[in-house]
C-alpha cells in the first residue's frame, strides 16, 4: 500500500524529468488569442502607401515652390501700390485747401481790375492789393500750385472749360480769345479748369 502511494507521487516528477512538453498554464480568467492570417502585417501594402505619401509630399512641395514667386511678386505689388498711394496722398493733400483759396485769388484780381481811377489813394490801394495777390500766389507756388491762363492758346479740353464760341476774324479757329476765370493745377492735377471763350472755326 505504501509502495503504490510512493509510485503515484513520483510519476509527475518523472514525467517532467522525461522532457515531455507541458501544456501552457493560463491564469484564471485569461483567454488565448489567435491572430488570423488575413490580419497579419502586409509589408507590400505598407510600402505602396509609403510611396503614395511620398508622391503627395513631392507634389505639394512642387506646388509650394511655384506659389512662392507669385506670393513674393504679389507682396511687392502691394508694397508698390501702398507707396504710390502714400505719395499721392502727400502730393494732393492740399487739393481741397487750394480750392478754398482760389476764390480769394479771384477776388483780389477783380479788385485790381476795379481800380481804374488815377488818383493817388486808388493807386496806393491797387498796389497794396497787387502785393497781397503776389504774396498769395508765391505761397501757392511753393506747394506746386500753377495758374492756367490760356489766352491766345489752343483750346485744351483737359484744362479748359469752354463757356461759349465766338466769331473772331483775328484769331485762329479753336483758339482761346478770352479768359473769364483762370484755372489752377496742383502737382499737374487739375484743381479748377479755366473758363474760356473760344474762336469758332
Amino acid at each position: 500500500m505504501a509502495d503504490e502511494q510512493q509510485k503515484q507521487t513520483e510519476t509527475p516528477a518523472q514525467e517532467s524529468e522525461s522532457g515531455a512538453q507541458a501544456e501552457p498554464v493560463l491564469e484564471p480568467g485569461a483567454e488565448s488569442v489567435e491572430i488570423p492570417a488575413e490580419e497579419a502585417v502586409d509589408s507590400a501594402a505598407l510600402q505602396q502607401e509609403l510611396e503614395q505619401a511620398q508622391a503627395e509630399i513631392a507634389d505639394l512641395q512642387k506646388q509650394l515652390s511655384e506659389l512662392q514667386p507669385r506670393a513674393q511678386a504679389e507682396i511687392q505689388n502691394v508694397r508698390r501700390r501702398a507707396e504710390q498711394d502714400v505719395e499721392k496722398a502727400r502730393k494732393f493733400a492740399l487739393e481741397k485747401f487750394t480750392g478754398e483759396l482760389l476764390p480769394v485769388v479771384d477776388s483780389l484780381e477783380r479788385a485790381i481790375e476795379a481800380c481804374q481811377a488815377e488818383d493817388e489813394a486808388t493807386q496806393a490801394l491797387k498796389e497794396g492789393v497787387e502785393m497781397t495777390l503776389k504774396l498769395l500766389l508765391d505761397g501757392l507756388g511753393k506747394f506746386n500750385v500753377e495758374m492756367v491762363d490760356p489766352h491766345g492758346e489752343t483750346f485744351n479740353p483737359e484744362h479748359h472749360q469752354a463757356m461759349s464760341m465766338v466769331e473772331d476774324p483775328n484769331a485762329d479757329p479753336n483758339t482761346v480769345v478770352a479768359v473769364m476765370q483762370k484755372g489752377y493745377l496742383l502737382n499737374g492735377r487739375l484743381v479748377r479748369p479755366a473758363m474760356v471763350m473760344v474762336a469758332k472755326g
